[in-house]
């Protein structure tokens, strides 16, 4: 009995490693607007991963957004401000332009514009994401990974930089500052832009400007070669990127978290609006019921394992009785062999006997 628990206990390992690495599959990002303004994110793959299922849409104010990544993509995602566009999708964008297109296809965002980046792991790999200002600011996002399990780091930059931004980077619309260059957008010199002989880690230095940045944002990228602060791991079954955060709804520990976005309004029907918007607790739901799936056919297994078990004990019993009743039978078999072996020589040596009284 104790080797066969010890058999299901072992025979449990793989079977739950299998289990894990199925349920460690796509990833979605939750996009959520709260901006007082419409906005129109934008995504792009990085080098041998495909463009995600839209590579552009049109945000309201208060809406969510929901997009399903395959394992191991790679790239960016990123907000556009006062957009305009024709019924081709066709148009034009004040701050994140791609190309002057709704969708954007494979197109970059033109800088200035806070981005989001990300790697995604593939089977139980970790994924690397981070927030960057190192092709300047237009917005102040946060991107909070969701785990089923313990924590992972938020990223993100919730302050204003319009608001504070050095005169010689700021880029107006209407009369305002609608975004912030980086140094090396201002200026194109080496030592901003870490090329040329400034191409290194030990020689591009943080600068004046990539130092504003980084004060009013600890966590995002202030400049190429700052990812010892910059980069975080995690492995998350979904991302909430939330552009112009509330930082009321935030915790200052550590380990940040953020609450649930808030419930997705009814879609008005723009063009270029993503078919599917969804608070992110229909996408906890679909988790949750995936978990409810592998548990059970993790509990089939078990007990398919236990009737094997059941079964090769059962055999082996037989076939433990079958040896005995052989071994019985022959026993017997060859007891009754000796005995008439021994009548045998017993009547011989009678009758050698009376020959030989006979003789006499």
């Amino acid at each position: 009995m104790e080797a066969s628990t010890t058999f299901r206990t072992l025979a449990f390992v793989p079977v739950l490693a299998l289990l894990i690495r199925l349920s460690a599959g796509s990833s979605t990002f939750t996009i959520s607007n709260n901006c007082p303004h419409t906005i129109w994110p934008g995504t792009l793959a990085g080098s041998g991963t495909p463009e995600l299922p839209t590579t552009g849409f049109k945000l309201d104010s208060g809406q969510t957004a929901r997009i399903l990544a395959p394992p191991g993509w790679s790239g960016r995602i990123w907000a556009r401000t006062e957009c305009r566009f024709d019924g081709n999708g066709a148009g034009t964008c004040q701050t994140g332009d791609c190309g002057g297109r709704m969708e954007c296809g494979g197109a970059g965002a033109l800088p200035p514009v806070t981005l989001f980046e990300i790697t995604l792991g593939k089977g139980l790999d970790d994924d690397f994401y981070d927030v960057s200002l190192v092709d300047g600011y237009n917005l102040p996002v946060i991107a909070a990974p969701r785990v089923l399990q313990g924590e992972c780091n938020m990223t993100g930059c919730l302050t204003d930089l319009n608001r504070g931004c050095p005169k010689e980077l700021q880029v107006q619309g209407a009369g305002e500052v609608v975004a912030c260059k980086s140094a090396c957008e201002a200026f194109g010199l080496d030592k901003y832009c870490c090329s040329g002989e400034f191409a290194t880690a030990t020689s591009c230095k943080p600068s004046f400007y990539s130092n504003i940045f980084k004060a009013a944002c600890p966590r995002a990228y202030s400049y190429a070669f700052d990812d010892a602060t910059s980069t975080f791991t995690c492995k998350a079954y979904d991302y909430t990127i939330i552009f112009c955060p509330n930082d009321t709804r935030l915790r200052s520990s550590h380990n940040y978290s953020v609450s649930p976005p808030s419930p997705t309004n009814e879609g008005n029907g723009d063009e270029g609006e993503p078919a599917e918007n969804t608070s992110s607790a229909s996408n906890l739901s679909f988790h949750v019921y995936l978990f409810l799936l592998l548990l059970i056919l993790l509990v089939g297994i078990l007990q398919l394992l236990e009737k094997l078990s059941y079964a090769t004990a059962t055999a082996t019993s037989v076939a433990k009785v079958r040896r005995i009743r052989h071994h019985r039978k022959y026993s017997v078999t060859a007891k009754i062999a000796i005995a008439e072996n021994r009548n045998c020589g017993r009547h011989r040596d009678g009758q050698r006997a009376s020959r030989t009284n006979n003789d006499d």
